[in-house]
């Protein structure tokens, strides 16, 4: 009981005091910014064909895979079954246009103007119009983070009530879930990344930890039909990543500036050095992009590439699909686990590596005084 204890002066500063509001206000700012970054020219295969209902149709993996891991202006369900989403374009000649996706009719059909071209972009259906169109639809992507931000706000709120109902006493509950990796997150990554000032940063720490593991999470549990694959976004990404190179470079004191331009190397090397040493500072944010996407991404196309095995060879012969149908269900499980392993460690590499560069940003040389 001795050792919650001392934690918690710590956590009731952090959740029932001015941190919180900037954990929920950071995490809002990742899905609004994003509503402007959406990936809209994500490729979504159109479903055609309505009037031959009744017609076989050949499954198609590419088709089923590319559904999954785009974005769409709607949430797909099972079948030709979807729920249409909110369309808001501006343009200079018709203002701001508000409608509902359903009348594109998975792009068969032109609204207002407008219709979807095969990568899923809102266009003017008179091609010779040049006005430019600006999309700020709630697409699938954009609806998954918000109740990816509804769902921490719950999870946070809840536990600084937690904490002020009971001070000075152990967690209990949901919150034993949640203080672990609060714990984890401020000893193993901020504190011996960052430093003595470390707490200044736990806010940010913590808001790109959750979110991203928030949604990935919510990116591979099964009860969301057609899932979203928010973090499998590069958009979003990349907007994870200015973050992390606005608030790095914005920080950053002298010692770090002068690593950059004025390295202790000879001056003779400072042609070859500087330049290495701005492209660093480029290469961190854009690595850090990479990685988030391509291993989010890569684990969905797997999961689904054996998941599609059952139908690929069902198509060739029944018999065969059913043979098949045991070792693809049970690698599809396999990936599946995995990929919750996954889930959690590409939210813990993103956000060490965000430490790892704000701790280089404000370190203080004392190399001199010691020696």
């Amino acid at each position: 009981m001795d050792a919650p204890n001392k934690q918690m002066p710590y956590f009731s500063a952090l959740f029932s005091g001015y941190r919180t509001p900037k954990i929920l206000v950071l995490t809002l700012f990742y899905a609004f910014f994003s509503l402007g970054l959406h990936a809209s020219g994500d490729e979504h295969a159109t479903e055609k064909g309505h009037e031959n209902t009744h017609t076989e149709e050949k499954m198609d993996p590419g088709k089923l895979i590319m559904e999954h891991i785009s974005d769409s202006h709607d949430w797909h369900l099972w079948g030709h079954t979807s729920i249409p989403l909110p369309v808001i374009v501006y343009t200079q000649s018709q203002g701001l246009s508000v409608f509902s996706s359903a009348h594109f009719n998975h792009g068969h059909d032109a609204y207002k103007g407008f219709k979807l071209n095969e990568k899923n972009q809102i266009i003017w259906e008179n091609e010779s119009n040049t006005d430019a169109i600006y999309d700020l639809s709630i697409t699938k992507n954009v609806l998954a983070m918000f109740l990816a931000v509804i769902t921490l706000f719950i999870i946070m709120i809840s536990v600084a009530r937690t904490y002020s109902k009971r001070p000075g006493q152990a967690p209990k509950g949901f919150v034993n879930i949640i203080e672990p990796l609060i714990l984890f997150l401020r000893d193993d990554v901020a504190k011996s990344s960052i430093g003595p000032k470390y707490e200044r940063y736990m806010p940010l720490i913590l808001s790109i930890f959750f979110f991203i593991f928030v949604n990935n999470i919510f990116g591979l549990i099964p009860i969301f039909p057609g899932g979203a694959n928010v973090t499998g976004n590069i958009a979003i990404t990349m907007v994870l990543a200015l973050v992390v190179f606005l608030t790095v470079n914005f920080i950053g004191n002298k010692y770090y500036w002068k690593h950059i331009f004025m390295p202790d190397v000879p001056k003779a090397m400072y042609l070859i050095i500087v330049p290495i040493e701005i492209l660093g500072v480029i290469l961190r944010p854009f690595v850090l992009m990479l990685r988030l996407f391509a291993n989010i991404t890569a684990g969905h196309i797997i999961i689904l590439g054996f998941f599609s095995l059952i139908f690929i060879f069902g198509a060739m012969s029944p018999g065969l699909g059913y043979a098949v149908s045991p070792l693809s269900v049970a690698f599809t499980l396999f990936m599946s686990l995995l990929e919750l392993l996954v889930a959690f460690l590409q939210a813990f590499v993103f956000t060490l590596l965000t430490a790892i560069y704000i701790g280089m940003a404000i370190e203080e040389h004392h190399h001199a005084e010691h020696h």
